[in-house]
């Protein structure tokens, strides 16, 4: 019998944002990460956009009970790939898909749309837990659009999956971001 999976590539890599399980490290060739805005909604984030020249790493986690409903509505801006050819990982007799805005659907974020830090740090904080410093710095070297302007709303977190952070993970973004020459809007 195959089994439906997901591969996440962004915030579904901090397993403190769901419940999905049991999750196990994946890599996706072919694909890289891209900040973006679009029409469904005011912020920026993520997506997996396709790339000949990348991998990236996530986590794959089983589809709840098979159903793709609540999935689907988490990530509404999106549409669902089959991208089992794509995904490197250990779970047998499955199909995975990934999860993409289309292109005509994505533009470049801008001020009115920045990526919020609370949903960043989020991410990295995943990243950190999952793969380590390496699997950050793998993060940031395979996402594209760190031109976006960032909101700092740490103080008071606007994404509505933050988590508590340690110092380790807003060392590492911090860094990263001051790397890029990020610009950073204060909340």
């Amino acid at each position: 019998m195959t089994h439906a999976y997901f591969f996440g590539y962004g915030s579904l890599v901090d397993q403190r944002t769901h419940a999905y399980a049991p999750t196990q490290p994946a890599k996706a060739s072919g694909w890289a990460r891209a900040w973006c805005a679009t029409p469904d909604r005011n912020l920026c984030f993520l997506t997996a956009i396709r790339d000949a020249n990348c991998a990236i790493l996530g986590l794959v986690a089983p589809v709840p009970s098979q159903d793709w409903s609540v999935l689907d509505e988490r990530e509404r801006a999106y549409e669902r790939h089959e991208a089992s050819a794509d995904i490197d990982h250990s779970a047998p007799g499955s199909s995975i898909a990934i999860y993409s805005v289309s292109d005509h659907r994505r533009s470049i974020p801008t001020a009115k749309n920045p990526i919020l830090l609370s949903y960043l740090d989020v991410v990295i904080h995943g990243y950190l837990q999952e793969f380590g410093a390496d699997g950050a710095a793998h993060f940031f070297s395979t996402t594209q659009g760190w031109e976006a302007p960032i909101l700092n709303d740490r103080s008071d977190p606007i994404y509505p999956r933050s988590q508590t952070l340690g110092d380790a993970t807003r060392q590492t973004v911090d860094s990263a971001l001051a790397r890029f020459g990020s610009t950073i809007i204060n909340a």
